[in-house]
């Protein structure tokens, strides 16, 4: 899948100009790999602000980017809603894709646009990258190393009270196709997927604390909107592997907390938070009488390396890590997750993917490897 006809840095376009376009822009841009040439937004005011912001040179609508000759890497930046059409647009004009999570609205779509994809020979990479970071690639390679045994069980916990406290316009993440499973459940689920591979099948219960929200800041402070889906999920996972793991997925906790911890036959680990690119390790051996700090890494890089990996990739004509197909496989997970809460049943998850090969430990995102 190397694209022979070019060489040097790969270039980047981003659709999608909202809260998070900020930390992709700020490391896309810093990366000597990778240069951004185009931002482009349903508002093109807003594109061009954030464009100017970052010293991207083209700014306008979803036209500009995918239409760019020298654009070879569409990141979708857009509300999830918008996820499969945006990709789709970019994959007839003959671009590879990077779409944050999740990877579209439902799985008919995703495989619409995998299927796309396939067929233009083009790729497809997913949010989150999180598990690149060196805070979870060393939870990985401390467990393959045999520090805990085979892993056997996990409890995952992602809530908060949720972000209209704090975004400035966050009813979408409130309806279907978001909520907590959907917007922070990715972050859990594809750490679990590294370490216990595929899930097999899952159970789950939901509930909605409130059946209206208040925007809690920005201009439009103090607005309300409709609470469509649940804002609370509890899930026990199955794993091909004959692992488990129980799961919540919170919007309705005053108690901001991130866990995953692991056990196996031999010890135990307590993961960095996942939604973060760094964090503190704790191991504890069986018999032990206290865990001990197994390290504590500091991040270099946070969103974008999955962008980053998947260009030099592009490049070098190998595997990138972040693929469609482990974005696909844990909508597949959520969205049986989603079916279980409504039908009070065991799903069955039909699709299947391996664990990414692990980054190098000397992996540098500022290094320049791309020459041309």
């Amino acid at each position: 899948m190397a694209d022979g006809a070019r060489t040097g840095p790969v270039g980047i376009g981003v659709i999608g100009a909202g809260n998070i376009s900020s930390q992709y822009l700020r490391n896309l841009t810093a990366f000597p790999d990778t240069r951004v040439l185009a931002v482009g937004d349903a508002i093109p005011d807003v594109a061009r602000a954030r464009a100017a912001e970052y010293g991207v040179p083209v700014a306008g609508d979803a036209s500009v980017v995918v239409g760019h000759p020298d654009v070879e890497i569409v990141v979708n930046l857009t509300i999830p809603a918008a996820h499969a059409e945006i990709a789709e647009l970019a994959i007839g004009a003959g671009k590879h894709v990077w779409n944050e999570k999740p990877l579209a609205a439902d799985r008919a779509a995703a495989r619409r646009l995998l299927g796309a994809a396939d067929r233009a020979g083009v790729r497809v990479g997913g949010a989150p990258d999180t598990f690149l970071g060196v805070g979870l690639q060393a939870v990985r390679r401390l467990v393959d190393e045999g520090a805990i045994g085979r892993p056997l069980t996990a409890l995952a916990l992602m809530q908060s009270p949720g972000p209209d406290s704090w975004h400035p316009n966050p009813a979408f993440l409130f309806q279907d196709g978001a909520g907590p499973l959907f917007d922070i459940g990715p972050y859990s689920l594809t750490t679990l997927v590294q370490v216990f591979g595929p899930v097999e099948s899952v159970a789950a219960a939901g509930s909605t604390a409130h059946p209206r929200r208040m925007v809690g800041s920005g201009p439009r402070a103090g607005e309300t909107f409709e609470v469509t889906t649940p804002s609370h999920v509890g899930a026990l996972i199955r794993f091909e592997s004959g692992g488990s793991a129980q799961a919540i997925f919170s919007f309705d906790s005053p108690q901001w907390r991130a866990l995953v911890e692991i056990t196996g036959a031999e010890g135990m680990i307590v993961v960095p938070d996942p939604n973060e690119f760094d964090g503190k390790i704790r191991v504890r051996r069986l018999g032990a009488r206290r865990a001990r700090t197994a390290t504590t890494t500091v991040a270099r890089f946070s969103r974008g390396i999955g962008v980053l990996d998947m260009a030099r990739a592009i490049r070098e004509g190998r595997p990138h890590r972040a693929t469609g197909e482990l974005a696909y496989h844990v909508l597949d997970v959520m969205s049986a997750i989603a079916e279980s809460t409504r039908g009070g049943a065991f799903a069955r998850v039909e699709s299947r993917v391996a664990p990414a090969e692990p980054l190098p430990p000397d992996w540098d995102p500022y290094a320049r490897t791309l020459t041309g």
